[in-house]
């Protein structure tokens, strides 16, 4: 197995240097699968009915959701842990606390050290293109396979980490954990 990204030359248009062509890279996109895929291969790996299974997923999504909602951070086995949050802005005066800082709701996942060390382990493919689509060349990863850490991760000396040890990462592009300061 391997992540595929795409390294395509295109012209930049905006940036420090607009008009440069450069190599951008992108996740190749993969077809979603279903959750019907799912169940049926967990139901051919477990011996369990995909109904069973289904069930099973059903209910225990239902606690997840009720016991995130309750503050807990909620985990999620073979996986890691989630919780819920919010970005908010800081203030210095109490008086000036209320619910309108508060700018988005957030879902942050946290990977098992399993799951990172699968990430690690997995090798990157990228396929250069030029402007038009057309194959360059193909290149496999020989990197160190380093995972991004968080500033709340305990190898940072953080606390906000979901207490599994992996680095919490929102759900939805949003990387950033930290509180916003108002600055």
């Amino acid at each position: 197995m391997a992540i595929r990204v795409i390294a395509q030359r295109r012209v930049l248009k905006i940036g420090k240097n607009p008009g440069v062509k450069k190599f951008v890279m992108r996740p190749e996109l993969y077809t979603s699968l279903t959750e019907k895929k799912v169940f049926s291969e967990a139901a051919t790996h477990s011996g369990i009915s995909a109904g069973v299974i289904k069930a099973a997923w059903d209910a225990a999504g239902e606690v997840i959701r009720a016991w995130a909602t309750e503050g807990h951070s909620v985990p999620l086995p073979g996986l890691g842990t989630m919780r819920f949050g919010v970005r908010s802005k800081a203030v210095e005066q109490l008086d000036d606390v209320k619910t309108s800082l508060i700018s988005t709701r957030r879902i942050v996942f946290t990977p098992s050290v399993d799951v990172k060390d699968e990430l690690k382990n997995t090798s990157i493919q990228i396929t250069c293109l030029d402007e038009d689509g057309n194959v360059l060349k193909r290149v496999t990863s020989g990197d160190s396979g380093e995972i991004e850490e968080s500033e709340n991760s305990p190898s940072q000396g953080g606390t906000e980490n979901g207490g599994n040890g992996g680095s919490p990462l929102p759900v939805g592009g949003d990387t950033e954990i930290e509180p916003d300061d108002g600055d």
